[in-house]
């Protein structure tokens, strides 16, 4: 069964190919991206990568957790559920 994970503290020069490629090291990586901010394109320092495996994700956590990448030390953990944002503030028209 595949895992995501959240991965912080990404450097804002880290692509997801750059991502991929460190995280392929520690097993198989169904896809690899790194978070960008909608109007200016600029990375916002995180990303999401789903692994394979289980067992090879949870290896990755051992692994990277923590690890200085292009100069940032990572934060490499399971992803939470995306909650559910369509409730938020903002102008509504009856």
């Amino acid at each position: 069964m595949a895992m995501k994970l959240y991965i912080g503290g990404l450097a804002y020069s880290v692509t997801d190919s750059e991502l991929e490629a460190l995280f392929a090291e520690q097993g198989g990586v169904t896809s690899a991206t790194v978070i960008k901010d909608r109007d200016s394109g600029q990375s916002k320092g995180f990303g999401f990568v789903e692994m394979s495996d289980d067992k090879e994700a949870q290896k990755a956590i051992e692994e990277l957790n923590g690890k200085e990448v292009s100069g940032r030390s990572i934060v490499v953990n399971q992803a939470r559920p995306q909650e559910d944002r369509r409730s938020g503030g903002g102008y509504q028209r009856n």
